[in-house]
């Protein structure tokens, strides 16, 4: 005889709140479903471990399968399964978590801690997708009659005696007209690898077909033994992920192996990892890669998977990581990070600072290590992790501390110091008249090439910083550094960028300077370029072009979206002209046109070594060159 009732709801527009409003994504009906088929299962190892379940359990797998004529989707699990009275409490009684119950019971208990679902609501996901919903269930207890409920997202239900042999829960959903995607399987193929694929109970989904060697051992015409086909059920996922297992039983090739199945479409191997396995004051545990980084951090993002108890979450782990860390891979698991009831994202709670802390420690002292352990290796594996540092760095007062240690500078022949190494190589030579320590740097070894040449022969040495994030980088080892300075080797000229007390004297008269200066003037952009006289060395080049390194920071800054009004102003550059050098005295006795077309020529060798010399512009140089070659 067929029992109804009412489910026990404050408001008879529950199933339209849940549709709308408690799941952001419909797709997650199906990992709530087979999440709670995994805890059934798991409740059922637990009491067996706890005698209470007599002899063997057999076949706990999870079936999934789909039945296109009759438009249903059926999740059936061989666990604990449901006795009319259990439907009553657990099902019909919204919000009454069954899993909590059991943990509360069971504590202590191998296996308790392992299950999953703590809201009770899981469940009525599925009338996000079925227009109808039917449970068909036989308990593992002795003489337990199997029970069939059935609601079609109304309020009301009906609960029916049947046949039913296999322990477990079937419940089959009979999806709705706007719904129909996830009748194709392989939209549920996808589903279940984005949030099934560690749970740790097998799930079956279809069949597979693969070629094995002939258990008969027959050979073909060649001496080899046959290849045959079989079938067998399609496991879908890996029930022991590398992160579950003890760090003691993995070999480096073990790691890198997960990697790949973590990111199949990923060509690059990382460069190292990080295993977490923390039990107090929180449970973590989790396997973190460390990538090649490309140019655009941006794109980095989003590769850390967050699962509770193999139970995918999400890949937006910024609140559970600090954000210079979301540039690594990996995969981070914890019961412990607080979710809203949906399991759809997480919620502010203490946990998540102390867990963010520890991972930022962690990953601290792993850098550390390999520094302190094997510098040479960790030198060549620097321009892979720079942009990470320092984008740590930048974003994270307690790494920069700890990063300040094994930060590393480069300079343009390739050697690696410390910040402070560094220092002390540099402070005889480049420290000015006012006692500050210039560091000299460069973007580009080619751009910047004939500046990093000048700089070298007057016995300077130059940096390379080329990552995306220089001019913040620069500028915070400038607040954290006590008098230095970093300028940009093209600048200014090597005698303002560090000011001695010896000045060279010039071979023009300030007169002759003031004859050559409108000639200078008219060959540039008045309104681009500064024309200004220096003394510099006659083996400088005769003119060069600089911008100063405060506008142009600004403006690199600008770019990057750094804010600020700077990006606004138009570019500005000094043009440099070297009084002492021979060229320049030489075009005081040029006459005419001449004079003109050399103090050109001059002015366009200066914007080619700075790469601004493009176009028609480019053409007309070439043209003279010829001319004057002639």
């Amino acid at each position: 005889m067929a029992t109804k009732g009412t489910i026990n709801v404050q408001t008879e527009n529950i199933f339209p709140l849940i549709k709308r409003f408690l799941y952001s994504d419909h797709e997650i009906f199906l990992r709530e479903l087979v999440s709670n088929a995994v805890d059934s299962t798991s409740k059922l190892k637990v009491l067996s471990v706890a005698g209470e379940v007599k002899g063997d359990l057999g076949d706990t797998r999870i079936e999934i399968s789909i039945d296109k004529a009759a438009k249903t989707l059926t999740v059936k699990d061989r666990g604990i399964g449901l006795t009319e009275d259990d439907l009553e409490k657990y099902i019909n009684q919204i919000a009454f978590s069954g899993a909590e119950e059991f943990v509360k019971k069971y504590e202590g208990k191998e296996g308790a801690e392992q299950i999953i679902g703590h809201f009770g609501l899981g469940f009525y996901s599925a009338f996000m997708v079925a227009e109808k919903v039917q449970i068909k269930t036989l308990s593992y207890k002795e003489g337990a009659q199997a029970v069939m409920w059935e609601s079609d997202g109304t309020p009301e239900y009906t609960i029916t005696p049947i046949d039913k042999k296999d322990r477990g829960a079937e419940i089959v959903m009979h999806i709705a007209e706007d719904s129909l995607e996830f009748l194709e399987e392989a939209r549920i193929s996808t589903l279940l690898n984005k949030y099934c694929k560690f749970l740790p109970v097998e799930i079956v989904f279809g069949e597979k077909t693969e070629k094995i060697d002939d258990p008969k051992g027959e050979k073909d015409e060649e001496g080899k033994v046959k290849q045959i086909e079989v079938t067998e059920p399609n496991v879908i996922n890996n029930t022991k992920p590398l992160w579950v297992k003890a760090p003691a039983d993995l070999t480096e090739e073990d790691y890198k192996a997960f990697y790949r199945e973590l990111y199949p479409a990923s060509f690059d191997e990382p460069l190292f990892h990080i295993h977490l396995n923390v039990d107090y004051p929180f449970h973590l545990t989790g396997v973190l890669y460390f990538p090649k980084i490309q140019e655009n951090v941006e794109i980095q993002k989003n590769k850390i998977q967050l699962y509770s108890n193999q139970v995918f979450i999400t890949d937006s782990v910024e609140q559970i990581v600090p954000e210079f860390l979301t540039l690594l891979h990996g995969v981070i698991d914890s019961p412990d990070i607080p979710l809203n009831v949906s399991r759809s994202y997480l919620q502010s709670d203490g946990n998540v600072k102390k867990i963010a802390s520890h991972i930022t420690k962690k990953v601290a002292d792993k850098l550390q290590s390999m520094f302190n352990e094997d510098r040479k290796d960790f030198e060549a594996k620097w321009d892979d992790l720079k942009v990470f540092v320092e984008y740590g760095t930048l974003t994270d007062d307690k790494f920069a501390e700890k990063a300040a240690k094994f930060t590393l500078l480069k300079n343009t022949n390739g050697e690696y110091f410390t910040v402070e190494e560094y220092k002390e190589k540099i402070a005889a030579a480049q420290t000015d008249k006012d006692g500050k320590l210039v560091v000299l740097y460069a973007n580009s070894k080619d751009a910047q090439h004939q500046f990093i040449s000048n700089a070298t022969e007057r016995g300077y040495d130059v940096l390379l910083f080329d990552s995306p994030l220089t001019p913040h980088f620069i500028a915070k080892l400038e607040s954290t550094l006590e008098n230095v300075s970093f300028s940009r080797v093209d600048s200014d000229t090597l005698d303002k960028l560090i000011q001695k007390d010896v000045e060279l004297p010039s071979k023009l008269s300030d007169e002759e300077k003031e004859k050559l200066k409108p000639l200078f003037e008219e060959v540039v952009n008045k309104e681009k370029f500064t024309v200004q006289f220096e003394n510099m060395s006659e083996t400088e080049a005769p003119v060069i072009i600089t911008q100063p390194e405060f506008m142009r920071r600004m403006q690199e800054q600008q770019r990057m979206g750094g804010g600020g009004m700077f990006g606004a102003f138009p570019e500005m550059f000094n043009f440099t002209v070297n009084a002492n050098h021979p060229a320049i005295t030489a075009l005081l006795s040029k006459k005419g046109a001449n004079k003109k077309k050399v103090a050109k020529q001059l002015a366009d060798l200066a914007m080619l070594s700075q790469g601004m010399l493009k176009g028609e512009a480019l053409s007309k140089f070439i043209n003279r060159s010829v001319e004057l070659i002639d």
